[in-house]
């Protein structure tokens, strides 16, 4: 008879030896591959949310939406209605409700569909994850812009479209991708080198935000301080611990989000 020969102890160990070389190779690009694509829905999202955006300035004689997440001003109807519980503690309301305050918001009637709102890596069961930004009629109080709101040329807090013009639309902030529930708008100090706010980590080490010219960009974090002040925040839920300065005056990230917030800025 015939014995068959099958492998050794050694054969096999070689055998498994390369399938986990190989998986360590693969594994990693695979993750990128699925993280790009996440990140390429995001942008679409926002691309989405810019053309309501700017529908809703067409049919409203230039001006733009309420920016205010969940808070609705005299005859200006937020973007969207209230989605979260208690922010404080990083819990929201039950998905039903979520969708409701998202169809409440003034934007829904350009942009119906709610998997829209929430980016594909957002927070589990957070149904919106972007926000405006504080220039595009969001939140004034405490960010201490000129009395005027011009420097020079630039209208700092923008109410119409026609204020945007120095600088130009493309380098003016709209939305941002937060990856979560936030009130308000995203906040950014005008007259201080310092977070309010503090940075994101999303899709890798930075954000996506869309412009006013509605194109889209991701922005990678450049300075390590920014990095790490984004882990603590995100390790925190929802605030940055008193273990990572919000200050950083020195921060080519902090000066360029609010440069493309504000147009110019006072520090």
């Amino acid at each position: 008879m015939r014995r068959v020969r099958g492998f050794t102890l050694i054969e096999l160990l070689v055998v498994i030896a390369i399938i986990a070389i190989l998986l360590a190779v693969l594994i990693p690009a695979i993750n990128s591959a699925r993280e790009q694509g996440k990140r390429a829905v995001c942008m679409n999202n926002l691309k989405q949310l810019m053309l309501g955006w700017i529908m809703y300035a067409d049919e409203n004689n230039g001006k733009i939406v309420n920016g205010q997440a969940g808070i609705d001003l005299a005859g200006e109807k937020a973007w969207i209605e209230k989605t979260w519980d208690n922010y404080n503690i990083g819990t929201y309301l039950p998905a039903a409700q979520q969708i409701l305050a998202i169809k409440a918001g003034a934007l829904w009637k350009y942009i119906n569909n709610p998997k829209v709102y929430q980016c594909p890596t957002g927070r589990r069961g957070e149904l919106q994850t972007y926000g405006i930004f504080d220039s595009m009629n969001g939140l004034t109080n405490g960010r201490n812009i000129p009395a005027t709101n011009r420097v020079g040329k630039t209208v700092c807090w923008i109410k119409q479209l026609s204020q945007i013009v120095d600088p130009a639309a493309a380098l003016r902030t709209v939305f941002i991708d937060e990856g979560r529930t936030t009130p308000d708008t995203f906040a950014v100090h005008w007259d201080i080198g310092s977070w309010w706010d503090p940075p994101l980590i999303r899709h890798g080490a930075g954000t996506n935000l869309s412009f006013a010219d509605n194109h889209v960009e991701y922005w990678k974090w450049k300075d390590q301080s920014t990095i790490i002040l984004a882990r603590d925040a995100d390790a925190n839920k929802y605030f940055s611990s008193p273990s990572v300065p919000l200050s950083q005056p020195t921060s080519v990230d902090l000066r360029r989000v609010a440069t493309a917030c504000w147009g110019k800025i006072g520090w």
